[in-house]
């Protein structure tokens, strides 16, 4: 194990083939259908959306418990490690908080980093802390590094309905907004991250006009260090997306990170969604 352990929250939307390549640990977010209870991964996309389209109950989410990360944290130092906690945002979620209780039980031992972001762009930062720390840096060097790829992101999300944002209670500030313009016929919203807030940044008459507007502000941001592309049940199109970004970023189409977002951070976004992240490039 590396000298630094690489841990975080399953809403990185990390794949399992990606937490094993890199060694990350992933503490699951929870998620509810009314009395059934779910740790993130226990369900399969497919088995996700079933129980929502069946709509026996609309899934909640909850954060990980202190105990989930003290149990992590344990197993990393246990066998001599650091260990650096990559969380999602605080702005929308309590994982910072339940995460920084158990490391009070480790002290000297964990330090939490809030990624201010979610999904691949939260996934990218847990990335880059593990290779950083498999190449030997130290902790004060990583997170200078995090830090500075974390002020270096941009995060755009085109909404296809904001039933589940609005039902989910963890967009309460821009809600208001987002029911005027959802009240238009064919009006799409589309939102950024900033400083790890969801804000409106504007709308479209279609679902392409708004692609279309993520994809125009993720390359005015060129050029870039890291291009993600995230969608809910939309995999043909996120994958025409992540090409199209990688030809007019000319940037490495096999490097896109691609991925279906996790039944956590679906239960907020609803289906349709298709959203992409740029870390831009900057001198280190």
């Amino acid at each position: 194990m590396p000298r630094i352990a690489i841990v975080t929250d399953s809403g990185c939307d990390l794949s399992p083939a990606l937490q094993e390549r890199y060694g990350v640990h992933v503490v699951p977010l929870v998620v509810r259908f009314g009395s059934e209870t779910f740790l993130d991964g226990q369900l399969t996309a497919e088995e996700f959306w079933d129980k929502v389209l069946r709509g026996t109950a609309h899934p909640e989410t909850s954060q990980p418990s202190a105990g989930m990360f003290e149990e992590a944290f344990a197993a990393c130092v246990e066998q001599g490690a650091q260990v650096l906690c990559l969380t999602i945002t605080s702005k929308h979620s309590g994982t910072y908080n339940s995460a920084f209780a158990a490391s009070q039980s480790f002290p000297g031992q964990v330090t939490i980093f809030d990624t201010l972001s979610l999904s691949l762009g939260q996934g990218y930062q847990a990335i880059i802390a593990a290779q950083a720390a498999a190449s030997g840096k130290d902790l004060p060097e990583i997170l200078r590094q995090l830090e500075r790829v974390r002020a270096a992101t941009h995060l755009y999300i085109a909404l296809d309905t904001i039933e589940y944002l609005s039902r989910g209670g963890r967009a309460d500030s821009i809600i208001p907004t987002l029911e005027r313009v959802a009240r238009v016929l064919n009006i799409k919203p589309v939102l950024e991250l900033v400083d790890g807030q969801l804000k409106f940044l504007g709308v479209d008459r279609s679902h392409d006009k708004s692609v279309q507007r993520i994809r125009q502000e993720v390359a005015r941001r060129s050029p870039a260090e890291m291009l993600v592309v995230v969608h809910t049940r939309q995999s043909e199109e996120a994958s025409a997306l992540a090409s199209k970004l990688a030809a007019d970023l000319q940037f490495p189409a096999e490097q896109v990170l691609v991925a279906e977002a996790g039944p956590a951070l679906s239960s907020h976004a609803g289906p349709g969604v298709v959203a992409a992240a740029i870390a831009q490039q900057t001198t280190a």
